[in-house]
């Protein structure tokens, strides 16, 4: 075989997470209904994420403090605190939602454990998706956890390097196109892509993605069979 370890995404990878950033911007638009529409309040929420990416990272935390900053923004000052309160709420409870597995994860996992060197590469807060990963289950599968700020190619180059593993041996996992995909291609690994049917906007590509080393499969099944045939 000629892959020697298998790096995977978490985040709508493994397990549900960007629904749950869906159904909280949907409670955060709620609150602000009487001084924007709905639209308009989503628009200036991701101006403010985006804005704040630099300073606070990915994550609820980050996301909660975005929220906070466009809430004020929006009403020039005039939110009451207690509007402030159910924002916070909002994002705590998103940092105790369940782990939901998507399908066939642990028995992939299980399947591929032994034959390979399995890696976690998700980016993301670190207490939260460390969080994650023990509520999971999944911690005991994976050779070595890599919890990183940014997934850019300098990021994976870095990781590949720990790992002491050539990239033409190395294939990546993920639901994101810019995230997981175009930079481990860039470096001479392999990417197997595995849509989720929600992508954040800051993840999307507007491109058709063809590469020799590049995949598109429908589930993390078949992506495992892929695997075993290179």
């Amino acid at each position: 075989m000629s892959i020697k370890v298998i790096a995977f995404d978490a985040d709508d990878t493994l397990w549900v997470n960007e629904p749950f950033f869906r159904e909280a911007e949907e409670k955060f638009c709620s609150l602000l209904e009487d001084f924007m529409p709905a639209h308009a309040i989503l628009k200036e929420l991701y101006h403010t994420e985006i804005s704040n990416l630099k300073m606070y990272g990915y994550g609820i935390k980050g996301f909660m403090l975005s929220m906070i900053e466009t809430a004020m923004r929006i009403s020039n000052q005039q939110v009451p605190i207690s509007l402030v309160e159910k924002v916070i709420q909002i994002g705590q409870e998103m940092l105790e939602k369940p782990v939901d597995l998507l399908p066939g994860v642990e028995e992939v996992l299980q399947n591929l454990n032994g034959d390979f060197r399995m890696v976690l590469a998700t980016k993301g807060d670190l207490v939260d998706q460390e969080r994650k990963l023990k509520k999971s289950g999944l911690e005991k599968y994976f050779h070595h956890i890599e919890i990183m700020s940014e997934k850019r190619t300098e990021d994976f180059a870095k990781l590949i390097r720990h790992l002491d593993v050539d990239p033409e041996h190395f294939v990546m996992l993920g639901n994101s196109l810019k995230s997981d995909i175009l930079p481990v291609l860039e470096l001479g690994g392999h990417a197997i892509h595995i849509p989720f049917h929600i992508t954040w906007v800051h993840e999307q590509v507007h491109h058709e993605v063809k590469h020799e080393r590049f995949s598109s499969v429908e589930n993390i099944q078949l992506a495992a069979e892929l695997i075993r045939k290179m």
